[in-house]
């Protein structure tokens, strides 16, 4: 078995596919929180408050060794962000784009090909700690470490949380989820 701190390579997680404002993986925007325990199959996990009034829970999955996802829920009680952790999450694509576990100086280029083969190269936003990402998509790829290096650990939202999904002080992303280092 791994130690907790282990980084698990793409062979060892579960592979998941990203549809922009839709969903992750088994996960769809808008499920209950029951409903997301039903589609993950996993352990019962964490939860506490957001300091904005909705809910959230860490999951461990039966490939991670540590927490792999941690989902939000806004006021409606309702699925509204997913967060992939860097180390112990499931590899999550986008039209082949691998997004979990990358170096972020590595990715942000292939990221921005992806939005320029989409029409959208304009669409990349920085947030004010100097993560990616794009509105259209629904998608920021934050930096989580990994020791001594930097591993992105990619945060997917609902439509309703998507416009300025970059910015840490006026988007939706909760507070606790900007906070995330390690």
């Amino acid at each position: 078995m791994k130690p907790v701190g282990a980084v698990l390579g793409d062979r060892e997680r579960l592979q998941w596919d990203f549809t922009p404002l839709v969903g992750v993986g088994p996960l769809r925007f808008g499920m209950s929180h029951d409903e997301v325990i039903a589609a993950l199959d996993a352990d019962p996990p964490s939860t506490g408050p957001c300091g904005w009034g909705g809910r959230l829970a860490w999951f461990r999955l039966p490939t991670s060794y540590g927490d792999a996802l941690t989902t939000y829920y806004g006021e409606s009680g309702r699925l509204s962000c997913i967060a992939v952790d860097a180390l112990h999450g499931p590899q999550v694509t986008m039209d082949g784009l691998r997004l979990v576990g990358r170096v972020p100086s590595e990715l942000v280029d292939l990221f921005i090909d992806h939005m320029r083969s989409r029409g959208l190269p304009e669409a990349v936003r920085y947030s004010q700690y100097g993560d990616f990402g794009a509105d259209e998509l629904g998608l920021v790829l934050r930096a989580q470490r990994a020791g001594d290096i930097l591993l992105t650990r990619p945060v997917f939202v609902a439509r309703e949380w998507a416009d300025r999904v970059c910015d840490v002080t006026e988007g939706c992303v909760p507070d606790e989820e900007w906070q995330v280092y390690c």
